[in-house]
């Protein structure tokens, strides 16, 4: 970091301060909002807004684009996410949203660091609860908490580069070290372009939804929450029974079509709209990942019903949670604890196979979570080269997937990925089941924080709260993954790797 022109050159700084900017305008948003609610929550909310200007304004006035180098982008990215995690905490704590007897302010802004790190990571955890009911808040809050998702889905760097044309080609490789998979297309001759069209489908696709919502029977305000947050497969509700309120079967359609074209690529949409190509039927990755939620559907609802639920029954409750869970969508539809739709009560085989489902996630370059198809599909293609190569020896195999040849160093990128993964599960596990949870609990909550699922199994399910499950340091400890998991993995890690490293240079070379 280095001063010129009475500027900081600092592309963490510049970018930050945008992104804080952004933030306060949803925060206005909902001030605005309040106003329709007999002005409950309203002052706080200004009050919010005001101290998100001001601070974006510094940030981003002060300062200006310095290196775009590797270091620099992992870096920027990095501190984005962290600073705009940290102040989202500001509208629920001038609020007091989540003050309540018997917990002092440690705990209530490790729960409010909690709901807003989920908010923006799109994962759908959530702290409310029994103890304090999502019914009970405000319009201006709830529609804060929905437009985190919202921002967060598609990614709070990418709405940075649409509107940076300075950044030029290094854009891209910040758009591909926020962005879910292995990689970002471009689909426009300039990275902004590229950045501004996917935000346009995404813009299209929630507007789309919330219609879909409206006409089957939501109030315009829970419409349009709900658009926000199935968009951006994050899984917050203006409810505390999430979809399970309105027991609608039309409703949960609409929900699992806009959980499945926000979890398919969007370059593949970008196609269609721009060049008018049905990429979809001949995408490898597009057809294993309907081909495995159709057969999930299938095995889970037949399992149902063998347990002595209606097949109509068994089908219906199957495909929501198999494509929530899939898409990493994070709602539910559950009347209540115990019911049908609550598949922490289901049999421990379909428990099983959601878990895998939860892992797994949807496709690379959409909004949901997970380990996602690809990688799936190619550590598959690189097992049956190993295969074949122990068979034949001197014969130069090449991984492939579909017609198309895999490149050896994403094929090492994916192994490197899958071994920190795991690393990260079985510390993440250990951490929590020290602090007091049960292994079922730690061990599902662990994935659902990485893949920013939602729910989980054992004691957080659809029908509960993470307030339930895990304590103030276990909470503390989920939204750090939640955060890696978002950025996948590398970026967050590598975040405060390089620049150690940078430092180390520095000083060997002092010396």
């Amino acid at each position: 970091m280095k001063i010129e022109n009475q500027k900081i050159v600092s592309t963490s700084m510049h970018m930050t301060g945008i992104a804080v900017i952004f933030v306060a305008v949803g925060v206005g948003l909902s001030t605005l909002v309040s106003i329709f609610d007999n002005r409950v929550d309203f002052f706080q909310l200004l009050l919010a807004t005001l101290i998100l200007v001001c601070v974006g304004s510094v940030l981003f006035k002060s300062s200006k684009l310095g290196a775009t180098d590797q270091a620099s982008i992992f870096t920027a990215v990095g501190t984005t996410w962290l600073v705009v995690s940290l102040l989202g905490t500001i509208p629920y704590l001038l609020a007091g949203t989540f003050s309540r007897a018997g917990i002092g302010l440690p705990e209530v802004f490790v729960d409010s660091l909690f709901e807003s790190v989920s908010g923006f990571t799109a994962t759908g955890s959530t702290v409310f609860g029994v103890h304090n009911p999502i019914q009970s808040q405000s319009s201006g809050i709830l529609l804060y908490r929905q437009l985190t998702q919202w921002m967060g889905g598609m990614g709070i760097v990418v709405l940075v580069v649409s509107v940076l044309p300075s950044l030029r080609a290094s854009g891209l490789g910040l758009i591909d070290a926020e962005a879910p998979g292995a990689g970002v297309e471009r689909i426009a001759p300039r990275v902004v372009q590229t950045a501004k069209k996917f935000w346009y489908i995404y813009a299209t696709l929630t507007v789309l939804i919330t219609l879909g919502f409206f006409v089957f029977g939501m109030r315009p305000f829970d419409a349009v929450a709900h658009g926000l947050t199935t968009a951006s497969t994050g899984g917050f509700s203006t409810k505390d029974a999430s979809l399970g309120y309105w027991n609608s079967i039309t409703i949960e359609i609409v929900a699992m079509v806009g959980f499945l074209i926000a979890a398919t690529n969007f370059t593949l949409h970008a196609r269609l709209i721009e060049k008018k190509r049905f990429d979809y039927v001949s995408d490898p990755e597009f057809k294993s990942f309907i081909g495995i939620i159709v057969l999930g559907v299938l095995i889970i609802a037949l399992l149902l019903n063998g347990e002595g639920f209606s097949f109509g029954s068994s089908l219906r409750n199957a495909s929501f949670n198999v494509v929530t869970l899939a898409t990493s969508g994070g709602y539910g539809n559950a009347l209540g604890s115990g019911e049908v739709g609550d598949f922490a009560s289901w049999p421990g085989s379909t428990q099983l196979l959601l878990l895998f489902f939860i892992v797994l996630g949807g496709c690379s370059g959409s909004t949901s979570g997970g380990v996602k198809i690809m990688r799936f599909r190619i550590g598959l293609a690189h097992a049956y080269r190993t295969l074949r190569s122990m068979r034949r020896p001197r014969a130069l195999i090449q991984a492939r997937m579909g017609n198309r040849t895999i490149n050896d160093s994403l094929v090492e990128r994916i192994a490197g990925f899958v071994v920190v993964y795991g690393m990260l599960v079985v510390i993440g596990t250990f951490i929590l089941t020290a602090l007091g949870s049960d292994l079922i609990t730690s061990l599902s909550g662990t994935f659902s924080a990485l893949g920013n699922m939602g729910p989980a199994l054992g004691e957080v399910g659809p029908t509960s709260s993470f307030v339930d499950g895990f304590s103030a340091p276990g909470r503390l400890v989920l939204l750090i993954f939640m955060l890696i998991g978002r950025l996948e993995i590398f970026p967050m890690l590598l975040m405060f790797v390089l620049p150690y490293r940078a430092s180390i240079k520095m000083i060997k070379s002092k010396k």
